[in-house]
């Protein structure tokens, strides 16, 4: 068998494991893996280097077209690879048009063709009034249904009410489609004040609780599958739980941001850290390091929520609640990961397997025959200090400036090529082909 490429490292991450070995590469395929293999070009990897698989992140705002000013598909992918994603999805809000209609997605697709540096594919919106909108997205190739169940942060993409909710998660179980839920209460929520303690208290634990509650009974009653997004509260963990057990088809992520800060740690003008659901309590983050040990939690992605440095700027009560993070996910989760006794295949599972699982990309996630050829190159014992002005994303505004992480992405590689940058290498994924 010849091969186009070969990786050869002391240790890749395979589905079975940590191990030595090689990967041959074939037509941007991963060929074959074993010892001893050869190629006309061979990568060495240095001792101090794992091969990983690319991260797959399922949980990103691009922005783009229509708020360009906050991100965009070239920044976006840009600062992805540099933090080993190989892939991302595409939320339906915030650019404009939102992704509610075939119409809308086929704008998105224009925007986004010939200009990203990652695979890329796009999550439809659920909005009052588009039921009749939902199996036509999901012909055209949407990975599944994203909804709020609270005002979403922008009028243009209204949040569902709970015979909306109903309608369309029995509407999207009668074609197996994913509906994934910004679940918190909207009766419990109360008005944010400027302090983080107030910002807080105002967006209680109990109001995700609530909300997952009812996505877990809807789901129930419909056989409809539903998603649970950027899980903050971990008092939700044992509903969560449950409703697994029953046979309930619900799944849960949760965010870097969320296993890496405290609220103990954010000051009253820190509004880089605003996000909703908020970041809760040093005791809250190491529950939801149990979920994630438990299997509850069955994935990390970013929630990668950029804006302007002036929508962050004024106070917890103003300021954009979205927290940018796009590059630094997976030395964020490895530095508390590793701290917590987890290994490097834990965190593999977590960030490129499961979120690979999610939406169906047969090809991703995993170094194994008949794989994507995408890798991360990553040093896990090196380490650095994050510097905004280093970060590929639009605007360098961050709560992880200055913060110390381990681990170093040093390359990252899409279907054996790597990305460096100068030239787009990624392509438009659809549900199916992928």
């Amino acid at each position: 068998m010849t091969f186009d490429l070969v990786f050869r490292a002391r240790r890749v991450v395979t589905p079975d494991g940590e191990t030595m070995t090689s990967v041959g590469v074939r037509d941007g395929r991963i060929a074959a893996i074993g010892p001893d293999l050869d190629a006309p070009r061979v990568v060495e990897l240095g001792d101090d280097e794992v091969l990983l698989p690319g991260l797959v992140d399922t949980h990103v705002h691009v922005n783009d077209p229509g708020r360009t000013e906050w991100e965009g598909f070239e920044t976006a992918t840009l600062a992805a690879a540099a933090g080993g994603v190989t892939t991302i999805v595409d939320m339906p809000l915030n650019s404009l048009p939102p992704t509610v209609d075939v119409a809308a997605l086929e704008v998105k697709r224009k925007t986004a063709r010939g200009r990203v540096h990652t695979d890329v594919g796009f999550w439809g919106g659920i909005i009052p009034g588009n039921l009749p909108d939902l199996r036509g997205l999901h012909d055209a190739g949407v990975f599944g249904f994203k909804c709020f169940l609270v005002h979403s942060g922008v009028d243009e993409f209204p949040h569902v009410e709970p015979a909306d909710f109903d309608a369309a998660l029995e509407e999207l179980a009668s074609f197996d489609a994913l509906a994934i839920v910004h679940a918190e209460d909207a009766h419990t929520i109360t008005d944010a004040a400027p302090d983080y303690a107030g910002f807080l208290a105002s967006r209680p634990g109990a109001a995700e609780t609530i909300a997952i509650q009812q996505v877990v009974e809807t789901a129930r009653r419909t056989g409809g599958r539903a998603h649970v997004l950027h899980l903050s509260n971990a008092g939700a963990l044992p509903v969560i739980a449950a409703a697994k057990r029953d046979g309930v088809q619900i799944t849960v992520e949760t965010c870097p941001h969320y296993l890496t800060f405290t609220a103990e740690e954010v000051a009253d003008t820190a509004t880089q850290f605003k996000c909703c659901p908020p970041i809760r309590e040093a005791a809250n983050r190491e529950l939801l390091w149990r979920g994630l040990a438990e299997g509850t939690i069955d994935l990390v992605v970013s929630d990668h929520s950029p804006c302007t440095p002036e929508l962050k700027a004024g106070d917890f009560a103003t300021a954009w609640g979205g927290i940018a993070s796009l590059q630094l996910g997976l030395p964020a989760v490895w530095t508390q990961a590793r701290q917590r006794g987890h290994a490097l295949t834990d965190v593999v599972r977590w960030m490129a397997s499961a979120p690979a699982d999610q939406v169906g990309f047969a090809h991703k996630g995993r170094i194994a025959v008949g794989g994507d050829a995408d890798f991360c190159v990553f040093a896990p014992d090196d380490a650095f200090v994050v510097d905004r002005a280093k970060l590929r994303h639009r605007n360098p505004v961050t709560p992880y400036h200055g913060r110390p992480l381990a681990g170093v992405v040093r390359q990252t590689w899409l279907r054996g090529q790597e990305i460096t940058g100068t030239e787009p290498l990624g392509r438009l994924l659809s549900r199916g082909d992928a």
